[in-house]
């Protein structure tokens, strides 16, 4: 009689409660996410996208179009989903702009090859087919793109409006896009061309008055610091004044916590405060001996210093943001000082002028005509605060654009007309090559129609009718077609229209698409641990710890 085999014990390797989901259904499921969260983003993208209103816990309402801040404000928990997040801020932070066109990319490109995963196919089949279309893809770009001479001054500038316009055709102040486009070419400018530190543009928000009152100020400008009462005196306006810029505290001091004098007779007292007082004054002295007239600080400066600096017509403004006064040294020359003794002339800036002015509701420090300037200030305007904020995220991403413009100086043809060319480039190559791979790329080629697509759906266009008019034009070697939202033919030729973009962004939001595509079709089990899902509730107590707190609690010490 055979025996009966032995029975096997159950092996636990995870905690209970572990979720685990793996195999096909899986793979299925992350890409089902990431095309959800594409689906939110679709309409914003292209001059006709529409605008997210989003409220977050504490009742804020934030309005914008910007794919980074849509994603980052919706707090997406799904892990798979989560990696579409990253690359929108990565392409934020590296171009500033295509970061809905990175995420929808990415989306598509799931969407394209989920039959084939349905089917069986090797997702490491799919990864190096979609590898390889994304390299022919960025060797393309470089085909296609044109360097813009930068020897002369006039065209080079008109190339960097044309960039900064077409980035902001997608926003919501594409009414103004001359107005702000002039304004965010000057001020990227008037950076160091070398180094391009756009921190060193600052960007002030003031409610009220209209957009158009927004101003740019070659030089610094921030918001009145709190002042004393003897500030009201003290002359609010310079011509070629010298400025002093100080990491000191100009107050008269309450001695600190718990400090503890013994004093024997009252005049050793008065000794301790007439100290404390001629360490003030001796501070104060050094300053006027510098000829400064215009005394910054990051530290306090008190009520007697302030009524002192006005007795001698000189301008002072303590607790001055750190960002600010590192921004006026930039713009004045001279560097920040962390002690009044032997301050020299090399250690002071100059201005051509300064003044308090006002605007709108608010007071500002204005230093203009500075003659190191490397800086400037964005003052903006607007009814609403969420308009202002949106307005300021919309410069941030003209800025870096035109950012990127003047490093490479290398555009290409927006309005999804690189996307269409690049499309049939590899739809053609595709058919040079056997196997499933041919089936990768050319699902590859059809993804990137997603955008010219997408932009010709949110501006209320028959999408199907453009695309074949594109496809047609491309495939005539008409290079530089794409989408017209204005237009009665729907196409036009996007580089004589001037809609252009920094090929860097195109080279950036493929890559990152294509990264992130493999990365979640590599991915085949997902492990989420049970404790994960539950709040943290900290660390735990050692045991007894509640009964030694409550021992001798109303009732009595216990006898010895």
């Amino acid at each position: 009689m055979q025996r009966g085999l032995p029975m096997q014990p159950t092996v636990v390797l995870l905690k209970e409660g572990t979720d685990t989901s793996q195999g096909k259904p899986q793979l299925l499921s992350n890409i089902s996410a990431c095309l959800a969260i594409a689906d939110t983003l679709s309409s914003t993208l292209g001059p006709r996208g529409m605008d997210k209103l989003i409220v977050n816990e504490r009742g804020e309402a934030q309005i914008t179009n910007d794919g980074a801040t849509i994603l980052k404000l919706l707090d997406i928990v799904h892990p798979a989903a989560r990696t579409l997040v990253d690359i929108a801020r990565a392409q934020d932070a590296e171009v500033g702009d295509g970061t809905t066109t990175v995420v929808l990319l990415a989306a598509q490109l799931l969407k394209e090859v989920r039959g084939y995963v349905e089917e069986g196919v090797s997702p490491h089949i799919i990864i190096k087919g979609f590898r390889k279309a994304a390299q022919l893809a960025i060797d393309h770009v470089k085909d296609i793109q044109v360097t813009v001479d930068k020897s002369d001054p006039e065209r080079f500038r008109s190339l960097l409006l044309k960039c900064a316009s077409t980035s902001m055709s997608s926003k919501l102040i594409h009414q103004e896009k001359p107005f702000f486009s002039n304004m965010v070419v000057d001020a990227v400018l008037c950076l160091d061309q070398d180094d391009l530190d756009e921190s060193l543009i600052g960007v002030k928000k003031i409610p009220g008055g209209g957009m158009q009152d927004s101003l740019l100020i070659s030089g610094v400008s921030f918001k009145k610091t709190f002042t004393y009462a003897g500030a009201e005196q003290q002359p609010k306006s310079f011509r070629n004044p010298l400025i002093l810029s100080l990491n000191v505290e100009l107050e008269l001091k309450a001695e600190k916590d718990n400090a503890e004098v013994r004093v024997e007779h009252v005049s050793d007292y008065q000794a301790i405060v007439d100290a404390e007082w001629e360490i003030i004054y001796r501070k104060l002295d050094a300053i006027e001996k510098t000829g400064a007239k215009v005394v910054l600080s990051k530290l306090p400066i008190g009520d007697l210093a302030t009524q002192w600096f006005a007795d001698r017509d000189i301008f002072c403004a303590g607790r001055v943001p750190a960002g600010d006064l590192q921004r006026v040294v930039k713009a004045v020359g001279g560097s920040i000082q962390s002690t009044c003794s032997d301050i020299r002339r090399e250690h002071l800036g100059t201005c051509g002028r300064f003044e308090e002015r006002q605007i709108g509701g608010e007071r500002y420090n204005v230093f203009e005509e500075c003659p190191i300037a490397k800086t400037c200030t964005l003052i903006l305007r607007g009814g609403a605060e969420q308009f202002i904020e949106e307005v300021e995220r919309s410069l941030h991403d003209a800025i870096m654009v035109v950012k990127r413009a003047v490093k490479n100086g290398e555009v290409v043809a927006g309005g999804g007309a690189a996307e269409m060319d690049i499309s049939a480039y590899i739809r053609k190559h595709a058919l040079t090559i056997p196997g499933k791979q041919q089936l990768v790329m050319t699902a590859f080629a059809k993804a990137l129609e997603i955008i010219p697509r997408q932009i010709c759906d949110n501006a209320g266009l028959d999408s199907t009718d453009i695309l074949n008019k594109l496809r047609m034009k491309h495939a005539n070697g008409a290079k530089y077609y794409g989408v017209d939202v204005d237009g009665p033919e729907g196409v036009r030729d996007n580089m004589e229209a001037f809609v252009w973009e920094p090929s860097l962004v195109k080279v950036n939001a493929i890559s990152s698409a294509t990264e992130a595509a493999c990365l979640i079709l590599s991915v085949d089990e997902t492990v989420r641990n049970p404790q994960s899902e539950a709040p943290n509730p900290g660390p735990q107590a050692p045991p007894g710890t509640a009964q030694r707190a409550l021992r001798g609690r109303g009732r009595g010490m216990p006898r010895r």
